[in-house]
């Protein structure tokens, strides 16, 4: 699929980034960065060129190296990693995806990072209603294998107007979807890095479609889109 690869040479860079946190290493790498940032560009696209095959992306944002420390107790100017996010395109298909490279610290997550107020509520009253769909998902053995458990922040008990004896609590006070799988450094450098990920989004899809089903009906099964 990919023919980009990511080589030692990237995380030798953010390594030496993370020792040397500051404004004159870093201009006077410059050109050391902007060779790892183009490779990085093309890697990053050959990932969403591979999501379209089997999904639909409305658009794919690569992160700047840049900080913002403005309301940050840690100054250091620049992150020590590439990272990029993928939108799916149209109302109708929720949740996205996030591939972040940093040396010993390399890995991809997806599903629902910071549900709206109503989306969070709407998905809290499904899994009042029935979580048995959910579950079988987040149970399925291949499903697992590749994603392992649901993570996220949660609060510590029931939020208001949910009881907090519901035998589904455990999902309905989560404020965070999201599936995490990491590599290591070797698997990052691996010719078939690309070629994972992908299959590891892919594998996520019956998560997406029953998260976008839910939350583009009400609690009758109607549909909420024109």
């Amino acid at each position: 699929m990919s023919q980009t690869v990511i080589t030692k040479n990237t995380l030798d860079f953010l390594n030496d980034l993370k020792k040397n946190n500051n404004r004159d290493w870093f201009e006077e790498h410059k050109k050391r960065f902007k060779g790892q940032q183009a490779e990085m560009k093309k890697f990053f696209q050959e990932v969403m060129d591979a999501l379209n095959v089997h999904d639909k992306i409305e658009k794919m944002k690569i992160f700047r190296i840049y900080r913002d420390v403005r309301f940050s107790k840690d100054k250091t100017p620049y992150k020590f990693n590439f990272s990029a996010s993928y939108t799916r395109m149209g109302a109708e298909r929720r949740g996205g995806y996030y591939v972040h490279i940093q040396p010993e610290g390399s890995f991809i997550a997806t599903g629902f990072w910071n549900p709206e107020k109503d989306d969070l509520h709407r998905i809290r009253k499904e899994f009042e209603v029935d979580a048995i769909e959910f579950r079988c998902i987040m149970e399925n053995h291949d499903f697992q294998k590749i994603w392992g458990s649901l993570e996220g922040e949660e609060l510590k008990t029931a939020p208001k107007g949910f009881d907090k004896d519901d035998p589904n609590i455990d999902l309905i006070r989560r404020k965070q979807y999201i599936f995490k799988r990491k590599f290591t450094d070797q698997e990052v450098m691996a010719p078939d890095f690309a070629e994972k990920i992908n299959e590891s989004f892919m594998a996520i899809r019956p998560f997406f479609d029953l998260m976008s089903n839910i939350l583009t009906t009400d609690l009758n099964g109607e549909s909420l889109l024109d």
